[in-house]
Parts: structure tokens; sequence; C-alpha cells
């Protein structure tokens, strides 16, 4: 069956990254493209030698076998039925839906149509990441008891003011910062340390965004079942090329990350046997600063996808798993409401009774509006 024939829904940033990633991977053929925007779909079809196609069921006609998914949020449910329902497989973008209902939905669509679905988080094929979970996995770091983490993805302030775009909305984008990024940040924890079992949030607006957007930075404490602390903070607002870092601290040593350095992972002995006689630890992986690591990431995901469908076998990255990194997205959410610890029973009480999208009836009342105070 070797290569895979892919094709692709939509034509923005995120479909160019995957199709310049994957351009030398021979089991990986990309071969159509579907998207609404016509100037926009003859430019991607015309530079990357796709079959350029504005009506969904034509493209799903144009003898792909799978489907990757990179459209606004609001559109991966539907999108990812209909493409179950053609018997092509589907890996789509982060994050999973809005809601998890929707995340119930895809998992539930894909099974019955007896196709595979993978959540395209790419943070979970990065080598450094990998490398990380490995070594935390392996003990060598001991019991882990604290875990601090930052993304910051500066963007386009334009599409957090502009009420008409749909990142960062409620509706289309399903929140602000915290479900655009932390889906990347609860995804790569949830690996590293199981279930969590509660949240404190404070959600924050630096730009004066209009009520129908979410929040362009955040902080997160999360306390998880095994007794780990992690700090999670996101912004799309901090003016700085957009990285990543993250610091997992355990019992024997400690893990520093950093996706600027040239060697992202910096590994710490335990003073009890070391002294500080040893000097840190870089390991040799394979890295670079943005927007190297996307390429990478985004390569080795559809790598990996592509041998699922040509071995049979399960995504290492599993749709529950991407389930779950939205749930704490919305257990964080829940927190902010409140103004206080969120348990994650009370969540799935909140969705069993009121559904999800409850979760954002008055939310950006609950959001501080620290644009007040400041001046750009």
């Amino acid at each position: 069956m070797s290569p895979v024939r892919f094709g692709i829904q939509g034509c923005g940033q995120a479909a160019s990254f995957h199709l310049s990633a994957s351009r030398n991977n021979p089991d990986v053929q990309f071969v159509s493209v579907c998207a609404p925007d016509e100037a926009a779909l003859l430019r991607l079809a015309k530079r990357n030698k796709l079959r350029p196609c504005s009506d969904l069921q034509e493209f799903l006609q144009t003898g792909i076998d799978a489907v990757l998914i990179t459209t606004p949020h609001h559109l991966h449910p539907s999108l990812t039925q209909a493409a179950a329902e053609a018997g092509k497989h589907v890996l789509c973008e982060k994050p999973m839906a809005n809601s998890l209902e929707e995340c119930d939905q895809m998992i539930a669509g894909a099974r019955k149509a007896g196709v595979k679905l993978m959540i395209a988080e790419n943070h979970r094929f990065l080598p450094a990441h990998q490398f990380i979970r490995d070594a935390v996995a392996s003990g060598a770091i001991g019991d882990v008891f604290l875990v601090r983490s930052y993304e910051g993805a500066y963007d386009n302030p334009k599409k957090i003011l502009d009420p008409d775009a749909w990142m960062f909305s409620y509706d289309r984008g399903g929140g602000g910062a915290l479900h655009d990024q932390g889906a990347h940040k609860f995804a790569v924890l949830n690996w590293l340390l199981g279930t969590v079992d509660s949240a404190l949030c404070w959600c924050a607006k630096v730009l004066n965004s209009p009520p129908s957007k979410g929040e362009d930075t955040a902080m997160v404490l999360l306390r998880y079942k095994n007794g780990a602390m992690a700090e999670v903070t996101v912004s799309t607002a901090t003016v700085h090329v957009p990285t990543n870092r993250l610091e997992v601290h355990g019992t024997k040593g400690t893990i520093l990350e950093d996706h600027d350095w040239e060697r992202p992972v910096k590994v710490y002995p335990c003073f009890r046997t070391s002294g500080f006689s040893q000097p840190f630890q870089s390991p040799e992986l394979e890295h670079g600063p943005f927007p190297q690591y996307y390429t990478i990431s985004f390569r080795n995901e559809v790598a990996h996808f592509a041998e699922c469908i040509l071995n049979d076998t399960p995504p290492a990255f599993t749709p529950e798993e991407a389930r779950e990194a939205i749930a704490v997205t919305h257990l964080a959410y829940l927190a902010a409401k409140k103004r206080s610890v969120a348990t994650l029973e009370e969540l799935k009480e909140l969705v069993r009774t009121k559904g999800t999208r409850s979760l954002f009836e008055g939310l950006d009342e609950a959001t501080w509006k620290n644009y007040e105070n400041l001046r750009w």
C-alpha cells in the first residue's frame, strides 16, 4: 500500500508546515487539497502539485487513503465524521475538538467506521519530549514532584482583536490561548504524570479583545493523582519568537528543556550521589530552534501515522489521550469561572448535567482585563 496517499483539508500555515515536513518521506504522498478559499486553495495546490477540490465529496474520491485535517477547530468533528464514513483514516490537527462531547463523537465515529484516528499533537513527537518521557519512565530522576511549563506563541494581534477572526473565539476556536496552546502542554504533562486531580486557573486579557474572544494569557496550577504539582503558563501576547520551556523536578534529579537551545535538554544528577562533581548532561537529539522543531515534529507525527496505517497498528498518541488533554483545558476553565480549585469529578458532573459548552457562559466575565493597566 506504500505510499499512504493523503488528502489535506485546509490551506493555512499548518497545512504548509505538514507538506514541507513530509516532502522526503517515501511512505507519504499528498495527493489533493480541499478548502473553501479558492484563491488560497489554488496557490497551495499549485505550489505543492496537488489536486485542488472545493467540494468535500469530490475530495474524498481522489484516491486517498487518509485525510489530514488542518482546518479551524470547530470543523474537526464534522470533517472527521465525513472522512471516517468514506473509509478514510484521519490525522486531525490539535486541539481535538471544542467540547468533550465532540471528542467522544470523533472517537465513536472512527471506531464504527473501522478507521484509524490520531490527533496531530506534534509535541508528543518531538525528540526532546520523547527523551524526557523515557527518562522519567525509567526512574532516572526518581519520583517527579514538581513540573513547570511555558509556551509563548506570539501571534498577530489582529487575530485576537478582530471579532470576525475564528482564532481564539469561544464559538469556533473553543477558547483562547489556554485551549489553543494548552492542548500541547497538557498532552505532554499527562504523558509524564498520569491523571489530573484538580486545577486552579487565572485567565487574562492583556489585549482589549471583544467578549466573543477568549483569553490571550493564562496560568494554571495542576495537582496530579500521583501527588505531583505542575504549573502551566501560556500566552499568545508575549513578544518573542514562539518557544516552549519545561522543568521536571524529581527526587533523584532534574531535567530542563528549552526549545531555543541547540541541545534542548539538560539532565542534572542527584546531588546526594554526585556531590555536584558531575556537570549536567545534554544528550545529542535531533532539534533546532523555531521553526526547525516544527518541521522535525510534524515530519515524525505524519511518518508515525503512515506506519500505523501500513502496519495496522494503533497510534502511540491515542484519541483518548487527546481527549484527556482537552479535559484538562476545560477543568482549568471551570476553575477560572469558580475563582477557586476545581476537581476532575466536578468537571465530569458538569459534562453529565449541563454539557461542556456551558463552561463558556460567563467565562469572559471571569477573565481579568489586564489591558486596562498596560501601554502597548
